[in-house]
């Protein structure tokens, strides 16, 4: 960039050079104010920066959320700050400025409303202490921008630089400033010395006392023989259109309204070191030293006040506005102007006012002036810049030679009639009576206005809105509502919080009248008949009750309409005063400031029945919790301290239920009312998502706690306080510990004791660092060998056994070893170790492992860590090919060979070469490690030690199956552990048989190790469920465990079952024990074992589908574990003897199974055609139902050795369908599942995993000898497969009717997750119809769900409930309809990227191609996984995105639509961007291209897109991307 061209671009790279802080004031985080922009790519780019020591902060800031407040605690801590605002911000922060004005802070302020800007809100702070710069032109934006930051920086002071930015709109862009000449004028020493020292003070309320000082010593001053600036009219700039004689006052079109004559010309010192304040003087001689060497550098010079045009003009004009236009003016005018020869003056410093300066500037022929002010809101007869000029110019010794002075009011003046108003001033100033306070141009212009900064309610906050609308419906009134019309109120007046309470007193006012209206109506004979006054004598009982006045409300509309009486119309007229409303105020946390707290004061003191909302938008930051000087005020908090409040703390993408809760509770509470709401957000425009992973961070780390407080609880026995979040702050703490409220707390809530006193801060996560690494030091102090420290970084935990397996072999070699994670170990030890080795992993996009981020930050950022005594080794994981693109090679385990260049770069002396484990290789990384390992003991050594001991063999999964006494382990004792909210690692594998899985809340890993706290461990849940069928009890039985122990969501699985998530260690126990209760079981719903029986839905044949479902629950049962571990340590009683059961429980062993069950998962689904709604290609049992001539159930085709699991980038692995074996009869077909299973128990692969699943089995048999396998323990041979026909395996949607007349409705359940939203409450609707339903629900293998057996009678009340929860919306494209996605973030363990929280953003995203295309209606399979495992069965749809990364994905393309064929990999690694330029082309590409009945599988492969994937084993053949082996 060569040049700057616009004033808000100028001042922004100004501030940026010149501040350590820049509070950036916008209309909103998502909208640019004139200079955020500038601002923002200035820290993108990393712009070096002059003040600064590394890149300024950048600190956004909402224009309504008292921004100035912000600026105190980093100007106490020796930080340069200045401010980049609107002029609506100044009045607002009257408090602060005179505060402010003592610290060395500048605020460039754009005047507004744009197009006129209003300079009263200048005039109005003037006598704040600030001085005051004006800037007309982009040159002088520049120039007065850097002046205004040398001089705070010189003087200790506050500077104002103010400007108009549409003054200079149209000027010739200009150079970009010069860095060196800035650093100069900056005076730097000043500055560093300003940012060694330290304030201190923790509160914005005291003032401090800083009073700005100087030594007389350090003030220049102006020699004798230059004590005034030259007033002699200086000779004419070139402007861009040429030359004018008498004018070279900046505008619109002129380059500098700046002097071309000297000022200062020598400087001089006095010795003396008194120390004082500083004076209007020492500003003045700080610009003119300033200003003095601009000039002599530019040529470019500036006055305190400057004069443009004739040396011998008789008028002038003052100009405290907008100043172009005029000149412009001016400069067109011809010899019939009268105004030809008149001078303009402005003051270029408005505060201090230099008085005698303005007399010296003026030319003293000049007897006449005109005073033009532009301000709009003027409180007095005459403006403040007339009054500074009188004073100035009518007192002193050369009053008498002052010039008449003429005030006048400057409005808006469009260009055009610029020579009339000129005109028109010239003739009133040279009048013999001129008039004063001549209004010259419109008061009330078109003009751009404040529009740009206009309150409006962000989208993401509507969900509160919509929560309330739902509440409340027809009662909720907002009184404060951005939308409201008051007449002759503006809208951020309307919005705010004493608006609001005053319209809301005024409303219960206007209520409590028309009560007693009614009651005296009801006595009177006025009526027709006595009917109304019956009714209206049962409203007045009941007017304040809600519930009984809104019923009663519509029969006394009803009798007063029909009673036609003018006493009935009267009382008609205030029809909605009937109705008992729910009253609310609407805020947001500008609440939370001193200029908007005191709105919540005057609520929360009257003791009003009134409702607040405050919305808290601020996102968990540390610098957000850890801010000591609170200038942001808890509300909550504040609230409960007045005691007669009732206050909730809610987060509606934390806990829905709460936030309902919070609503009612507020609502019926006599009082004040004040739920906070947080909905965290970095712009206004962020995604639900975003919204979502801050608010489980703040409520996670208890920097929001969600509580609800009713002072009236104790009057009934009841805590006051409810804790409805683990985790609180420490000032909630302190409250509490007042009334011994936290103790009660703790009482009720023991596990979350440990909890409730933690307060967050990195401090913590040091302290742990510190402690374990001491541990260490003193376990190895007693050893003899050289130490070795061995450092990890690691994911999946492959380095982490890497480096324990190293550390094993250190000792026995007879070092002194250590191993921690990289992030565990105290980085300021690291200079003093002897010999470090350092083993990584890879992982996203060539990045550090979780545990390894924050010690490679800080080895890289470090500068002074010398490393000169260290020998170190590095050690890197990665997967050649896992990057096929060649420009992408370098991400190949990219964080080893970083950390060996920056490790040997700081001085570190390598023992040998960093070696590189490749996934690619024969032996994996193992490859690569057996060659590196030896060349580190050999440098170290120890490499001809002999007498090894022989290293035990790693524990696999077999050894914990046997190990494990029938499934127990150490489960029931880890249970009982309430230090940690894990189990052992070995139980972890266990519990899989069980049901449930322990996972973490991978959103939240990264601020919880910043704290110092173990991962949120919790576990999902997988109940077993046969054929995913259902009772309505049993549904509401679900519903309540998700919501009593899990994250008050259940998902339906793509294996028809339930899943519920974030349930607890503490809860799993008791939530296992509901599900039983239930008469349903978690047992064998994952591990090693047959798991859940899937059967297709099935809703036009109900007898059939009991015919297949009956024969489901026989195989289930047939193959269920038989283990009486489950029952043991779940189901048992409180007393511990009594057992619980759904089932009948045997003694322990395991007939089918044995003691270590299957080498892998074994999984069984049925198909009834012509539907594959179950996936049948794709499990290791898939049996077609075949149907006889009556409709009911034969027998089944017999499909063995499909599966889905695949490991990225390793073609050993791959995905299959299953072959056919043939048919065997129903009655028989539980028999042969046995007997697969069993063929698979003794021949798959116990050793390897990823090769365990019965599709290598069969792989490595071939078909026929597996076939014969099974066939010799049945004692027969299958028959031949029956012909049969798939037209579909997705769900159909909507109303069906079966062979009995019974409806069966099928809902689009996005995901299968159900859950309430503001927007959706579709987890209360579907348990309002389960509490109705008379059938039962099936949930189907595409994760939707099925109503089925509604009777006709039912039909409409049915209907009506789906109508009133949204339930019977299916108006989505085809695309979404067909699509799928699993778990993945946050709590799988194993995703690698977003599945079920992106795949419906994307379908969004390519929702308007299919429209344009013609294609919203057409079915295409869409499916998304975090990772290659496949449990959405990705590899079956027409178009597939599989997670390689963060953000990342491989994409398939040519599944077959009926799931009966593999699809290929199109695309690797791949972003959204790249995947909607191949899908939208595509897409438009296939509504043009297809033959009749073509599907988009099909299409793609006939095109040549994609080749057809024949066979399992053919997957990774043929694929549309090769894989390049070459590195970058």
């Amino acid at each position: 960039m060569t040049t700057v061209s616009s004033v808000g671009e100028a001042v922004a790279r100004i501030a940026y050079l010149s501040s350590d802080v820049i509070l950036s004031v916008q209309p909103a985080l998502a909208r640019d104010s004139e200079f955020s922009r500038y601002l923002n790519d200035l820290v993108a780019r990393k712009s070096p920066a002059v003040i600064a020591k590394g890149i300024p902060d950048v600190q956004a800031i909402r224009h309504n959320t008292d921004p100035l407040l912000s600026a105190f605690a980093p100007l106490r801590s020796g930080k340069l700050v200045s401010v980049t605002t609107p002029s609506s911000t100044l009045l607002a922060s009257v408090p602060h400025l005179y505060k402010l004005a003592q610290y060395p802070i500048v605020i460039h302020v754009s005047l507004h409303p744009l197009g006129l800007p209003d300079y009263s809100e200048i005039a109005a702070i003037r006598e704040s202490g600030f001085s005051f710069l004006q800037s007309e032109t982009l040159q002088e934006a520049q120039d007065i921008a850097l002046t205004a930051h040398a001089l705070a920086i010189r003087s200790g002071k506050g500077v104002i630089h103010y400007f108009d930015i549409n003054n200079s709109k149209d000027d010739t862009p200009i150079d970009v400033e010069n860095v060196d000449f800035a650093r100069a004028l900056l005076a730097t020493d000043a500055a560093r010395a300003y940012q060694s020292s330290s304030i201190g003070g923790t509160s914005l309320y005291v003032d401090d006392g800083r009073q700005a000082t100087i030594t007389e010593s350090d003030l220049p001053t102006l020699s004798e023989n230059s004590s005034q600036l030259d007033v002699t009219p200086r000779e004419q700039s070139q402007s861009k259109e040429g030359s004018h004689d008498t004018s070279s006052v900046g505008s619109s079109v002129r380059e500098s309204s700046v002097d071309s004559r000297p000022t200062i010309s020598s400087m001089s010192s006095i010795n003396s070191v008194t120390t004082r304040t500083i004076t209007s003087e020492d500003i003045y001689g700080y610009l003119s030293a300033i200003w003095s060497k601009l000039q002599s550098v530019t040529g470019r010079t500036y006055q305190a006040f400057e004069y443009t045009g004739p040396s011998d003009a008789e008028s002038a004009i003052f100009i405290f506005g907008s100043t172009g236009i005029f000149v412009d003016a001016i400069r067109a005018a011809g010899s019939e102007d009268d105004f030809v020869n008149v001078g303009i003056i402005t003051a270029r410093v408005y505060r201090p006012w230099f008085g005698t300066k303005l007399a010296d500037s003026l030319p003293r022929s000049v007897s006449r002036l005109a005073i033009l002010e532009q301000i709009r809101r003027k409180t007095t007869k005459w403006g403040p810049v007339l009054l500074d000029i009188l004073t100035s110019l009518k007192t002193g010794p050369s009053s008498a030679q002052a010039p008449l002075i003429v005030g006048h009011q400057l409005g808006h003046i469009e260009p055009a009639t610029a020579r009339q108003a000129l005109r028109g001033i010239y003739q009133n100033l040279n009048s013999s009576s001129p008039v004063q306070n001549l209004e010259v141009g419109v008061s009330k212009p078109k003009t751009e206005s404040l529009a740009n900064y206009a309150l409006e309610q962000p989208t993401v906050e509507s969900a509160y809105m919509k929560i309330l609308d739902q509440v409340f419906g027809d009662r909720l009134y907002m009184a404060n509502r951005l939308t409201s019309t008051d007449a002759g109120i503006s809208a951020s007046i309307a919005a705010n919080p004493e608006f609001g309470f005053g319209s809301l007193l005024a409303r219960t006012e206007h209520r409590q009248r028309f009560i007693e209206e009614v009651k005296d109506a009801a006595k009177t004979r006025d009526f027709v008949t006595d009917v109304p006054q019956t009714w209206l004598s049962k409203w007045a009982l009941s007017a304040e009750d809600p519930k009984k006045s809104n019923s009663l409300a519509r029969d006394v509309i009803a009798r007063l309409s029909t009673d036609g009486s003018p006493l009935a119309y009267q009382l008609l007229a205030s029809k909605p005063l009937l109705f008992k409303e729910s009253q609310w105020l609407i805020g947001s946390d500008a609440w939370a400031y001193d200029l908007g707290n005191s709105g919540v004061h005057h609520v929360l003191a009257s003791g009003a029945n009134v409702n607040m909302l405050i919305i808290d938008s601020q996102p968990y930051s540390e610098r957000a919790a850890a801010d000591a000087t609170r200038r942001k005020k808890d509300i909550g908090l504040y609230a409960m301290n007045f005691g007669n409040a009732y206050v909730a703390s809610v987060a509606v993408y934390s806990s829905y239920t709460q936030v309902l809760e919070a609503m009612i509770e507020a609502d019926q509470f006599e009082g004040p009312s004040v739920v906070v709401a947080y909905l965290p957000y970095n712009k206004e425009d962020d995604s639900p998502l975003t919204v979502l992973q801050e608010t489980k961070k703040a409520v996670d780390l208890g920097y929001w706690p969600l509580y609800r407080w009713n002072p009236h609880n104790e009057e009934n026995g009841s805590p006051n306080f409810s804790l409805d979040s683990e985790r609180i702050k420490k000032e909630l703490e302190e409250f509490l510990k007042r009334d011994n409220h936290l103790s009660q707390l703790m009482k009720r809530h023991p596990e979350f004791s440990a909890n409730l006193s933690e307060s967050y801060g990195s401090e913590v996560r040091e302290m742990q660092k510190r402690s374990a690494k001491d541990a260490y030091d003193q376990m190895l102090e007693g050893l003899y060998g050289a130490p070795m420290t061995i450092l990890f970084a690691s994911d999946n935990g492959n380095a982490e056994s890497l480096a324990k397996r190293l550390g094993n072999r250190g000792k026995a070699r007879g070092l002194k070893t250590m191993v921690m994670a990289m992030d565990e170990y105290p980085l300021e030890d690291l200079s003093g170790e002897e010999n470090v080795v350092m083993i990584t992993s890879t992982a996203g996009q060539g990045e550090f492992p979780q545990n390894g981020r924050a010690f490679w930050d800080a080895v890289k950022d470090n500068a002074d860590l010398d490393l000169s005594n260290i020998k170190f080794a590095v050690f890197a994981l990665g997967d050649s090919h896992y990057w096929p693109r060649k420009e992408d090679k370098i991400y190949y385990n990219k964080p080893g060979k970083d950390l060996d260049i920056r490790v040997a770069f700081l001085g570190a002396h390598r023992l040998t070469d960093v070696g590189m484990g490749d996934d690619q290789d024969p032996d994996g990384y193992q490859t690569g490690y057996a060659e590196w390992e030896p060349k580190l003991w050999q440098s170290l050594g120890v490499d001809k030690v002999e007498g090894l001991p022989e290293e035990p063999a790693p524990i696999t999964n077999e050894d914990i199956k046997i190990e494990s006494n029938f499934l127990r382990g150490t489960i029931a004792e880890g249970l009982k552990d309430t230090s940690t909210g894990a189990i052992a690692a070995s139980d972890q594998q266990l519990t899989k048989f069980h049901g449930t899985y322990m996972q973490d809340d991978r959103d939240l890993r990264d601020e919880r190790k910043a704290q110092g706290l173990e991962p949120a461990y919790a576990f999902m849940i997988r109940c077993r469920l046969n054929g995913g069928v259902a009772t309505p009890s049993q549904w509401l039985q679900m519903d309540a465990i998700s919501s009593a122990y899990g994250n008050e969501t259940m998902k339906m699985t793509t294996r028809q079952t339930f899943q519920f998530h974030g349930v607890v260690k503490g809860k799993l126990k008791p939530a296992m024990q509901a599900i039983n209760k239930a008469l349903m079981t978690t047992l064998a719903a994952c591990g090693d074992v047959n798991r859940n029986v899937m059967v297709s839905a099935l809703p036009t044949q109900s007898a059939y589908h009991k015919d297949v479902h009956q024969v489901s629950a026989r195989i289930s049962d047939h193959l269920l574990p038989a283990t009486t571990a489950y029952h043991e340590i779940w189901l048992k009683d409180e007393n511990d003897n009594k057992t619980q059961i759904a089932g009948n429980a045997v003694v322990d062993q395991e007939p089918l199974y044995g003691p270590t069950y299957l080498p892998r998962k074994y999984k069984i689904t049925i198909a009834i055609p012509p539907h594959n709604d179950t996936d049948v290609y794709a499990h290791d049992v898939g049996l077609i139902a075949i149907k006889n001539a009556q409709g009911r159930l034969e027998g089944f085709n017999v499909l063995a050795g499909g599966g889905m699991g695949v490991t990225h980038n390793n073609k050993k692995t791959y995905p299959r369908t299953g072959s056919m074996m043939g048919y065997a009869p129903a009655d028989k077909i539980h028999i042969v599942c046995e007997k697969i299973m069993l063929v698979q128990r003794d021949h798959g692969d116990r050793k390897n995993r990823k090769h365990a699943r019965l599709k290598y089995t069969i792989d490595d048999m071939g078909v026929d000898v597996f076939r014969g396998k099974v066939e010799d323990l049945l004692g027969y041979r299958f028959e031949e497969a029956r012909p049969f026909e798939f037209v579909s395996n997705i769900d159909t949607f909507g109303w069906q009717k079966d062979e009995f007349g019974l409806n069966h409705h099928t809902f689009f359940i996005e995901n299968g997750r159900v859950e309430d939203t503001p927007e959706f409450p579709m987890k209360t609707g579907l348990r309002e119809i389960a509490k109705v339903h008379k059938g039962e629900f099936r949930l189907t293998g595409n994760q939707h769900l099925c109503l089925s057996g509604v009777h006709d009678d039912d039909l409409d009340n049915i209907k009506g409930m789906m109508k009133a929860h949204k339930l019977d919306n299916l108006q989505f494209s085809g695309l979404r309809l067909s699509s799928s996605a699993c778990v993945a973030f946050p709590t799988c363990g194993l995703a690698m990227a977003e599945s079920e929280r992106y795949l419906p953003v994307l379908i969004t995203k390519l929702e308007q191609c299919l429209e344009e295309n013609g294609l919203r209606q057409d079915s295409i399979v869409m499916r998304m996984t975090g990772c290659p495992n496949g449990c959405a069965r990705p590899w079956l749809a027409e178009v597939a995105f599989v997670g390689k990364a963060f953000n990342t994905y491989n994409m398939y393309l040519g599944g077959g639509y009926h799931g009966q064929r593999l699809n290929k990999l199109y695309r690797s690694s791949i972003q959204e961007e790249e995947i909607l330029d191949i899908m939208k082309p595509l897409l438009q590409r296939y509504a043009l291209e297809r033959q009749e009945g073509e599907r988009f599988g099909d299409f793609t492969i006939r095109i040549g897109m994609i080749k057809p994937t024949t066979e399992g084993k053919t997957f990774h053949d043929d694929v549309a991307e090769v894989e390049s082996d070459a590195e970058a």
